[in-house]
């Protein structure tokens, strides 16, 4: 580990550019992001997209550098650039109150929604409106879990690689095809015609999960379109779907958040989908 440079100071060149990726301008321009922790810089690591190995560089402290040696190897093996850095440094580039000693800077993964589409995708989380990071990043991790095809980021959805995004998913930024941008109507649509069943997740949907489950309806390709967890989904976009559709609950919660929610609607589409088509 001698023979890689240590960055002693914040006014590093390298720590001020990995620094400003934690705004979302400087993001966009440079077409970079950051991967903090050890879950997350690995599933880096092991990744490569169209431009090549999607981990460039990675800043670790001395102790997380030896802690994490087969990730320190799995980078730099990889091509990227790994500078060893003292607390003080990783805390500067870090956007969590207690950085765990490894920063990694990302290329961008995402891809076109067309590519998506052309890929015959039967299970799809479309993120509509959902504006907090972390809850963003969460339904991605479920639709992952769940082993969903792709998900869709809309326009009126938070920044897939907002640093809070990243964290919630835990790697599964890494896992499957994304795609940013999109307007819900133009995901809809395209999703529609590519032979995708369309279904908004809604407290207020005209149907029940358990009917659909129980009428055989749900093994077809389905899309999962999701809201905001405080205002659930516009009547606008609601009136898209094929069906708007609620999870019943059966005992006294008033309601419940929309993580879970995405990981009960994906999970029940996935079972569907394994044990046959529709009746």
């Amino acid at each position: 580990m001698g023979a890689v440079p240590e960055l002693i100071s914040p006014r590093s060149p390298r720590v001020s550019a990995a620094r400003r990726l934690g705004k979302r301008n400087f993001r966009g321009k440079e077409r970079l992001f950051l991967a903090e922790g050890p879950q997350a810089v690995r599933e880096a690591a092991g990744h490569r997209g169209d431009a090549g190995a999607t981990l460039v560089e990675l800043f670790a402290t001395v102790e997380a550098a030896e802690r994490y040696a087969d990730i320190v190897g799995a980078a730099r093996d990889g091509g990227a650039r790994v500078h060893l850095a003292d607390e003080a440094v990783i805390a500067d580039i870090s956007t969590t109150v207690t950085p765990q000693g490894l920063v990694g800077v990302c290329r961008f993964l995402d891809k076109p929604f067309a590519e998506i589409l052309a890929a015959r995708p039967e299970l799809v989380a479309v993120l509509a409106h959902v504006r907090d990071p972390g809850n963003a990043g969460t339904v991605l991790r479920c639709a992952d879990a769940a082993g969903a095809d792709a998900v869709v980021f809309t326009d009126a959805s938070v920044d897939l690689y907002n640093p809070k995004a990243v964290r919630a998913s835990v790697g599964s930024h890494f896992h499957l095809p994304v795609a940013v941008g999109v307007p819900v109507e133009e995901a809809v649509t395209g999703l529609r015609e590519a032979g995708v069943r369309v279904l908004a997740a809604d407290g207020a949907g005209d149907r029940d999960l358990d009917d659909e489950l129980d009428h055989g309806t749900m093994g077809t390709p389905t899309a999962w379109v999701f809201g905001n967890e405080a205002w659930g989904l516009p009547e606008e976009t609601r009136a898209l779907a094929d069906e708007v559709v609620r999870v019943p609950i059966h005992g006294r919660a008033e309601s419940l958040n929309l993580a879970t929610a995405a990981a009960v609607c994906l999970y029940a589409s996935a079972r569907a989908q394994r044990t046959g088509k529709p009746r």
